[in-house]
């Protein structure tokens, strides 16, 4: 397909920024759900550990079928589905608005025996879970444990190991992607398939199809907050299914009102930009950029993935990296994502 004076452009601009930020970038852009822009700059890979996006492909989308399905409310528990949980006024919705109070991440595969099952080393992490404080504060704080939590609910709610549950889901709502963790960290794909993230010291190895995230490795490669891979296109493709959802033209089981309560804020401004799971902007942070509405919906990922999703303009923006081969502390990705979202804008502005 030729390439439009739209991707020239934003090509040349993220070209411009590339090598101090990441070894390679995929952008695909949507704009009323047709595809606008859909380019590579550098090396880049076909499939990408997508990490944090695993919250909203797999858990949240779990959460809301889950919600349709009246297996649970935003006034149930965790304890109603996991007594050993010691919290009693913890909600599933405080673990997916990161306002649980839990901690925002522990080095729980430090503390568990790599040489047993994975799944012991799960049911192991739960228990170093339940030894962990909860220290409520105002403003919500950016939990993986929390999402952890969350993971061990959806168990309960279906007496389904997560696996299972993740492979019920893609059936039903990504059949035809390549989205998928990899059990027991084996890639189903030969490894140059991959994007490398980063030499790993504790594995003593570049980790090239194999979750980065450290917690999620030590559960086997099957967790709540991190694990899953796929493509530019999968990540997309799962955008487009949020966005049909929002529009009430899906032809999945969520209705366009649990679609619409899950994208909206679900905390007070000042004191946490979420919906249920999804992040929203943060005016002057915002990794969307500037030109994105309040009412937009999306995720990072630390491996240096995103998605967002601007219903008021009908925009998607999907960008997959491996930022984190360049080391996890360059921070140079995290000034050029919001940049691309703005020249996005501003490039379809033009091309108006």
């Amino acid at each position: 397909m030729a390439t439009s004076l739209f991707e020239k452009k934003l090509k040349q601009q993220i070209q411009e920024r590339l090598s101090p930020a990441t070894p390679g970038v995929q952008v695909q852009v949507f704009q009323m759900g047709k595809k606008v822009c859909d380019i590579e700059l550098g090396e880049t890979f076909p499939y990408y550990d997508l990490a944090s996006l695993t919250k909203i492909i797999f858990t949240v989308q779990a959460f809301m079928k889950a919600f349709e399905e009246k297996r649970w409310d935003l006034n149930s528990r965790v304890q109603d589905f996991c007594p050993w949980f010691p919290y009693e006024n913890v909600l599933i919705k405080d673990c997916l608005t990161h306002s649980s109070g839990l901690p925002w991440w522990a080095p729980l595969y430090q503390k568990l025996d790599l040489t047993t099952s994975s799944l012991n080393r799960w049911v192991e992490g739960g228990r170093i879970i339940r030894g962990m404080e909860v220290m409520r504060s105002e403003a919500s704080v950016y939990s993986d444990i929390g999402f952890i939590v969350l993971g061990h609910v959806l168990e309960a709610m279906y007496s389904l190991p997560l696996l299972e549950n993740w492979s019920r889901l893609k059936d039903d709502f990504y059949s035809r992607s390549t989205l998928n963790f990899h059990p027991e960290n084996k890639p189903p794909y030969p490894i140059k398939q991959y994007a490398p993230t980063e030499r790993c010291s504790w594995r003593n190895k570049i980790l090239q199809g194999e979750v980065h995230d450290d917690n999620s490795w030590s559960f086997g490669g099957v967790a709540p907050q991190a694990g899953l891979f796929g493509s530019v296109d999968d990540v997309s493709w799962y955008g487009l299914l949020l966005r049909s959802q929002l529009r009430g033209i899906s032809k999945t089981s969520i209705r366009q009102k649990t679609a619409q309560l899950f994208s909206s804020r679900a905390r007070p401004r000042g004191k946490g930009d979420w919906a249920l799971g999804y992040m929203m902007p943060t005016p002057g942070t915002a990794s969307a950029g500037s030109y994105f509405s309040l009412y937009s919906i999306g995720h990072t990922g630390f491996t240096g993935t995103s998605l967002w999703y601007d219903p008021s303009q009908d925009l998607l923006v999907t960008i997959l990296s491996n930022r984190v081969f360049l080391g996890r502390e360059n921070k140079e990705f995290a000034s050029l994502r919001p940049q691309i979202h703005n020249w996005v804008v501003e490039g379809l502005k033009r091309k108006a």
